[in-house]
């Protein structure tokens, strides 16, 4: 059983910058895929990004492609997610999670509580 439990969050101008970090126990970060996503009040949540496991490869969703960066430290057990240039529309809570090698494709069994970050104008 992983926990996940994220921190970083909180206030901040439009284009500045925030770095999320995500403490993983109970299983090692680059053995999992390790996923951002994000909840805006009344929309649905949204996938931001995500790093594989292993070689971590990065993906990200258009919006935050050139602005966000997944990174991770095996040694902290940690996941990042740098967040720059950030806008109004960013603001949301923002969920780490994580997909094991055995799950569905896409698949994350394992949520943090989530994290507020808040982008005024």
């Amino acid at each position: 059983q992983v926990q996940l439990v994220e921190s970083g969050g909180g206030l901040v101008q439009a284009g500045g910058s925030l770095r999320l970090s995500c403490a993983a126990s109970g299983g090692t970060v680059n053995r999992y895929e390790m996923g951002w996503f994000r909840r805006s009040p009344g929309k649905e949540r949204e996938f931001v990004g995500a790093m594989s496991r292993g070689p971590g490869y990065t993906t990200y969703t258009n919006s935050v492609k050139g602005r966000f960066t997944i990174s991770r430290n095996p040694d902290k057990n940690e996941v990042y997610l740098q967040m720059n240039s950030l806008k109004p529309e960013d603001t949301a809570v923002y969920y780490c999670a994580a997909s094991s090698a055995t799950s569905a494709a896409g698949t994350y069994e394992f949520w943090g509580q989530g994290t507020q970050v808040t982008v005024s104008s």
